[in-house]
């Protein structure tokens, strides 16, 4: 299994548009000690033919175009994009599906409640369904395996296992209509397994831990793991106002109930952070925060990063 990083930051991107903080202010004017970021993407293969996407990003265009393996080929209007897995219904995680709407046949799967988020409640998605087989929308469930097929339905030799990690839904999915979802179609997590037997678990967005995901993660042979906010109160720190890591369903990366410290423990996966937000200062690659990070046995993920399982 091939999995590409095409975006490692979390919701803006990194440098953020609107943002003057010292992280941004740093790299617009060239002293920063790292890298820009678009918005977290993964993709991954088994074959190195037919590819699938983690959440669809907002700068999904230009991550396609800056990965090779993504291209067309030379025969005309085709992709070797097989399909979509989404792990929730944020912006960040939607919104490039509005980039793949071009009558491009592919497979989204999701749960039954994103479903009626995305194409029952929001005109703009019914894009994606503007001629019969455009899209084939399949539906996933917590705590049930699935396998990734091919737009002709072919097995692709991935086997995706999604569990259920918040009950929250976006700010935009009104109080009303979220009272007639499943919580636990809210958010997920997946473990990814290919035939080869390599192990990937994908988290973007965590809220807490307990004993039961940790014995999950154990199995994984690579972790990409929620690394927005290094401190639970940053973005009041750095803005003035806002809400904490906690309130906008993400653990911290430090403190003693921390992302470091509660996963201290895992021996057998890589451990990489993804998902960063801009103001996060382990983007500085000169920090003690960054330096902690890599002490602890911990990764910061960068656009272009891939890893073979």
């Amino acid at each position: 299994m091939r999995i590409e990083v095409l975006g490692s930051a979390a919701g803006g991107g990194f440098p953020q548009w609107n943002c003057a903080c010292r992280n941004c202010r740093a790299l617009r004017a060239g002293t920063f000690h790292g890298k820009a970021r678009t918005q977290t993407q993964v993709a991954l293969t088994n074959d190195r033919r037919s590819w699938f996407l983690l959440n669809a990003s907002p700068d999904l265009r230009i991550q396609i175009e800056a990965t090779a393996g993504l291209h067309p080929s030379n025969d005309g209007r085709n992709s070797p994009l097989s399909g979509v897995v989404l792990t929730g219904s944020d912006i960040d995680q939607t919104a490039g599906l509005l980039s793949l709407r071009e009558l491009q046949p592919l497979r989204i799967y999701c749960t039954p409640s994103l479903r009626r988020i995305l194409s029952e409640h929001n005109s703009m998605f019914a894009m994606l369904n503007r001629t019969a087989n455009q899209t084939q929308w399949t539906e996933i469930k917590p705590g049930k395996a699935f396998r990734l097929l091919t737009v002709h339905g072919e097995d692709s030799g991935l086997h995706c296992e999604p569990f259920t990690l918040s009950c929250r839904y976006p700010a935009y999915v009104r109080p009303e209509q979220a009272a007639r979802l499943s919580p636990e179609d809210a958010s997920l997590g997946l473990i990814v397994e290919s035939s080869s037997g390599g192990r990937m678990a994908y988290l973007p967005a965590v809220p807490a831990v307990d004993a039961g995901l940790l014995a999950r993660l154990e199995t994984a042979d690579l972790l990409l793991f929620d690394g927005t906010l290094w401190s639970d109160d940053e973005l009041i720190r750095v803005q003035g106002d806002g809400a904490t890591a906690r309130e906008m369903g993400h653990l911290p990366v430090s403190s003693e109930e921390g992302s470091l410290r509660q996963l201290a423990g895992l021996r057998r996966p890589r451990k990489v952070l993804v998902h960063i937000n801009n103001t996060n200062p382990i983007l500085d690659e000169s920090s003690p925060e960054y330096h902690q990070v890599r002490a602890a046995g911990w990764e910061v993920a960068e656009d272009g990063w891939h890893f073979d399982l």
